[in-house]
């Protein structure tokens, strides 16, 4: 992870871009010597796997720069099914059952606060999702929602920290999904909902 002191991550994102297309080129060298699921696995091993490392901290950030990292995994998905570069890249992605950029973020905040919810996650990230007490009963009170104390000053800083994002995106959540049983059910149905959300509406 290379910060900046403006916490731009524009840094961050260039080393990132840079690192997972160097893997990418060496997979590519031997990509005729070996299979589809051999290469997914390298794939998910040295490009992926890079992509997804600390990416809730990107939550929030521009779309320039949401959009370098998409086209590395663009390139991958490629290079994975065997196909040229001017192949639209959507039926690419859904073929291999990859989210995409914004929602593999997404995904891990939302991962993150159920681990909160479920006393899974550290104290000093905990404080930061507290949930929401009614003042009275009501029916609302077993649904696990989130209480909003945080209020954004600034928006390219504020609506990116975790005590933002983590009550509006987990609010937003049916209760079918909030209320899973175990971390790989969570898993599990938020891919889901995350998958059918982004290619429908596509």
């Amino acid at each position: 992870m290379t910060m900046d002191s403006s916490m731009r991550m524009t840094g961050h994102v260039q080393c990132l871009c840079k690192a997972a297309l160097h893997a990418i080129r060496m997979i590519g060298n031997i990509r005729h010597y070996l299979d589809q699921k051999t290469t997914t696995m390298l794939v998910h091993a040295f490009v992926t796997s890079r992509l997804d490392a600390c990416n809730s901290l990107l939550f929030g950030l521009p779309d320039n720069l949401i959009n370098k990292i998409q086209r590395v995994q663009n390139i991958a998905a490629r290079l994975i099914l065997r196909v040229p570069r001017h192949e639209h890249i959507t039926p690419l992605l859904y073929q291999l059952h990859w989210l995409p950029i914004r929602q593999r973020i997404t995904f891990k905040i939302l991962l993150l606060t159920y681990k909160v919810i479920n006393y899974m996650a550290p104290d000093f990230i905990s404080e930061l999702a507290p949930l929401h007490v009614p003042t009275r009963a009501l029916r609302s009170a077993s649904e696990q929602r989130l209480e909003i104390t945080f209020r954004s000053s600034t928006k390219f800083y504020g609506d990116r920290s975790f005590a933002f994002a983590a009550p509006h995106l987990w609010n937003g959540l049916s209760n079918s999904i909030r209320s899973a049983s175990s971390v790989a059910s969570f898993k599990s149905r938020l891919k889901t909902y995350l998958f059918r959300q982004h290619f429908l509406s596509v």
